[in-house]
């Protein structure tokens, strides 16, 4: 089995400490920009499984108030990994008499008494990133995101045209119907063998403890696809310390990812364009209120998968600079 270099553990280390983590659990509400003088303006919600340290969702909720901001809207923003909890963030912000809610629909049958609820109170809503098997049965208006089945194919066929054989796919949240898609999707566009891992958390520590765990019960695992940016950056410090020679692939990126991909270490990540999901979603509301615009004719509104990868990091980083990608 190949050895890790002193060097290249450093240069693992080091991206995974510039990498940028944080958030807190629970509401957070924020206004997009000071009031005009004597106009009363429209408030929406973007309620999502927002976990502590994911910074998915940083790009996310920015996108959001870039559009909330062109559009003259208040947002506020709410979010609890727990579905029953934001299941009441929902309810609550209806409520609080919101003209329109973007929610995420993680785990659909428990929100889908608070989503319906909200529908029949007048108040529009549309989902955004996950659920699109199920925002059309609950009655939802729009659904912003990508096919997590589609993506995780994808990512199954590109590893096999790569000639990998034994593909761990960790899941970090379990239960969540998007990340069961993906390692399904994975499975189904793989010829190899692909096994699953749950960690119940985005804690680096954590997750890096169970991939070690894993890595040295299976020393066959050549692939590791995380399903999030913090997990790639835990599963690179894996591969280090347990020398195993397993290659890190992974849906979505940050600063550490892109620093990553440039220097060779992580092979390619999966982008869903989560700035452009929050800005969607806000912007279709906007849309809705001013001219009664439904976006997708029925059909989901896709903003991925793409690659990022040696080919276009360069121009990926830049935006990832300027927090919008």
């Amino acid at each position: 089995m190949a050895r890790m270099s002193f060097a290249y553990i450093l240069s693992v280390l080091m991206i995974v400490v510039a990498a940028c983590s944080g958030g807190e659990r629970g509401a957070s509400p924020t206004t997009s920009s000071a009031p005009k003088p004597g106009a009363a303006r429209a408030t929406v919600a973007l309620v999502t499984h927002q976990t502590p340290g994911d910074t998915f969702w940083d790009l996310v909720r920015r996108g959001a108030e870039a559009a909330a901001a062109k559009d003259d809207l208040d947002l506020q923003y709410f979010h609890d990994p727990d579905a029953a909890a934001q299941a009441n963030l929902v309810r609550s912000a209806v409520s609080g008499k919101v003209a329109g809610i973007a929610v995420t629909l993680a785990d659909p049958a428990v929100m889908a008494e608070a989503v319906q609820s909200s529908i029949a109170a007048g108040i529009p809503v549309v989902a955004v990133n996950s659920g699109i098997a199920d925002w059309k049965p609950l009655g939802v208006m729009e659904y912003f995101g990508q096919d997590e089945t589609i993506a995780g194919q994808a990512a199954g066929e590109r590893f096999t045209h790569e000639g990998a054989r034994n593909t761990l796919c960790v899941i970090h949240e379990p239960g969540h119907v998007g990340l069961e898609a993906r390692c399904d999707g994975l499975a189904r566009g793989f010829k190899g063998q692909t096994q699953k891992l749950y960690v119940d958390s985005v804690d680096r520590a954590t997750v890096k403890r169970a991939v070690i765990a894993k890595l040295q019960q299976d020393f066959s695992i050549d692939r590791i696809l995380t399903l999030g940016a913090p997990m790639a950056l835990a599963a690179l410090e894996a591969v280090a310390e347990s020398n195993s020679y397993a290659k890190v692939a992974t849906f979505d990126t940050n600063k550490g990812v892109v620093d990553a991909i440039k220097n060779g270490l992580i092979e390619w990540a999966i982008d869903q364009q989560p700035f452009l999901q929050g800005y969607l979603a806000v912007d279709s509301l906007w849309l809705y209120f001013t001219n009664k615009n439904v976006i997708g004719g029925g059909q989901p509104t896709l903003t991925g998968p793409s690659f990022v990868d040696e080919t276009n990091i360069n121009s990926v980083a830049d935006l990832a600079e300027a927090g919008t990608r």
